[in-house]
C-alpha cells in the first residue's frame, strides 16, 4: 500500500480501536420523559388545566429484534445518561472504522488494477471521443 490516503486511513483505524477500548460501560437506547394520569377521578391529574404526575424517565432500545422499555429511577438519570453517551461514540466510532476500511479496499482495488498508477481517473479532456457526422 503505497498511497498516502491508505497509510492514514489505516493510522485512524488503530486510533480508533484504541479508543473503542477505553470507551467504558455503555448502554443502547434513548431516554424520555413520561408525565402520566393516574386512574383517580379527583387526582390532581384530571384538574383543569391538569397536573400530571412525573417525570419519570424511561430508557427504549432494541437489541437483538426485541423492543425492551425500562424506567429509570431519577437517582440513576446521570450513569444511564453517560453510559447511552458512550454507546453512541461506540457507533461514531464504527462508522468512522467502516469509512476507513472502505477507503483501504478502494485504494487497493485501483492498485491492482494498475500497479504503475496510483488512481484509475482520468484526467478531463484525455478520453478519446468520436468525430461528430455531419
Amino acid at each position: 500500500m503505497s498511497d498516502p490516503s491508505a497509510a492514514a486511513a489505516e493510522r485512524r483505524i488503530e486510533a480508533i480501536k484504541r479508543q473503542i477500548v477505553a470507551l467504558g460501560q455503555l448502554r443502547p437506547g434513548t431516554l424520555s420523559q413520561q408525565y402520566n394520569v393516574c386512574g383517580n377521578p379527583t387526582c390532581r391529574c384530571k384538574a383543569d388545566p391538569p397536573k400530571k404526575h412525573g417525570p419519570y424517565y424511561q430508557l427504549s432500545y432494541t437489541w437483538r429484534r426485541k423492543s425492551r422499555t425500562h424506567f429509570v429511577r431519577e437517582q440513576d438519570l446521570p450513569q444511564i445518561q453517560r453510559e447511552v453517551a458512550t454507546y453512541e461514540r461506540l457507533r461514531a466510532l464504527v462508522g468512522e472504522w467502516i469509512d476507513s476500511a472502505l477507503e483501504i479496499a478502494r485504494v487497493e482495488r485501483e492498485e491492482r488494477r494498475d500497479p504503475q498508477r496510483k488512481s484509475s481517473r482520468k484526467p478531463r479532456g484525455s478520453r478519446k471521443t468520436k468525430p461528430r457526422r455531419s
